[in-house]
């Protein structure tokens, strides 16, 4: 007998969804798409043609009505996560949401508190966090090999300025570099430090030709103890995504930080007075470990390491930076319990 699957449905027909999410869904151990939804009934059934899925819905409703759908993965625009996390929870569905999961933390505590009165999982989908390499960066972290940990910084850029009508650079709809990329280096020290920052100072550059939107930020994030995160992230410059945790003897640098690392770069490297080696880390696809981590908390194998309650917290930080940049001054961040 197989491993049971979960049945998920996809609403809408992003990028992220097409080349990503569906073929790592339907690579892994424990997922089955069997619907995809768009509000343009043909090019639902086209991208069903196209990526071998059973059902094409020509409304986000009807994905939601249908009862073979578990859980439903929604990588609509940022300003449509509430609503329709909230909607397919009241419709028992569980939820996996694109980053960022909404666009301030009073609409995440408000999709959170939706999905447990509903009794569904929610969580978001920050895919890179299910790569086995970083269980390998803890380890060599917690090992003392770098030492005590003194910074960490971390990058997320890449040049897609040309395509204005975009919704990333539509201002109503969360567009912005900030919440696009930006959450990827907070999310990331937020899980190598294990706590919460105090205070975040972020300057930005806005476009008028993109909504007014923030195509490039750099910030700095207050942790706890004097250890500080560096970052910056846009939507107007060379591609990368990369990380660095800097210790009291070494450092650690990983050169495909966020995306999933082709074989060539499937590693990351540690710095000290002993020399440097390369850590090889598994080629795997990282939307197909996310999609069986997600199943195994829905099916209440294995709770998820990082819940519905992270992205409330990762989202507090992402408000913060945001008033940041806007205000031009240093923003304390108050973590509540």
């Amino acid at each position: 007998m197989g491993r049971r699957k979960l049945k998920w449905g996809i609403m809408g027909c992003a990028n992220i969804a097409i080349h990503s999410v569906i073929p790592g869904t339907q690579a892994s151990e424990t997922g089955e798409v069997v619907a995809i939804a768009s509000r343009d009934f043909a090019k639902a059934q086209q991208a069903a043609a196209k990526a071998n899925i059973p059902r094409a819905h020509g409304s986000y409703e009807a994905l939601l009505e249908d009862p073979a759908v578990d859980a439903v993965y929604i990588p609509l625009p940022n300003d449509l996560h509430k609503e329709w996390t909230i909607k397919a929870a009241q419709a028992g569905k569980h939820v996996l949401c694109e980053k960022p999961m909404a666009l301030h933390t009073q609409e995440v505590k408000q999709m959170v508190e939706a999905a447990e009165q509903a009794g569904v999982c929610l969580a978001e989908a920050f895919m890179y966090r299910h790569h086995p390499r970083y269980e390998q960066l803890e380890a060599v972290l917690r090992s003392g090999e770098i030492g005590e940990i003194r910074g960490i910084h971390s990058n997320f850029t890449f040049h897609g300025a040309i395509d204005k009508p975009n919704v990333r650079y539509v201002q109503a709809m969360g567009g912005g570099s900030l919440y696009d990329v930006g959450v990827y280096p907070i999310s990331v020290a937020r899980m190598i430090l294990g706590t919460e920052p105090e205070a975040a100072t972020v300057h930005a550059l806005y476009s008028k030709q993109h909504d007014d939107v923030d195509m490039m930020a750099a910030g700095l994030i207050e942790f706890p103890n004097y250890v500080a995160l560096t970052f910056d992230c846009g939507m107007w410059a060379y591609f990368r995504n990369e990380l660095e945790v800097l210790g009291t003897k070494g450092r650690i640098q990983v050169p495909s930080a966020f995306v999933n690392p082709g074989k060539e770069n499937s590693y990351f490297e540690i710095v000290t007075q002993a020399g440097q080696r390369l850590v090889e880390t598994p080629h795997v696809n990282q939307y197909a470990m996310q999609a069986d981590a997600f199943a195994l908390a829905v099916w209440g194998e294995k709770p998820l390491r990082f819940g519905a309650q992270d992205a409330v917290r990762n989202m507090r930080v992402l408000d913060a930076c945001l008033q940041s940049a806007r205000e031009r001054r240093r923003i304390e961040i108050v973590v509540e319990n």
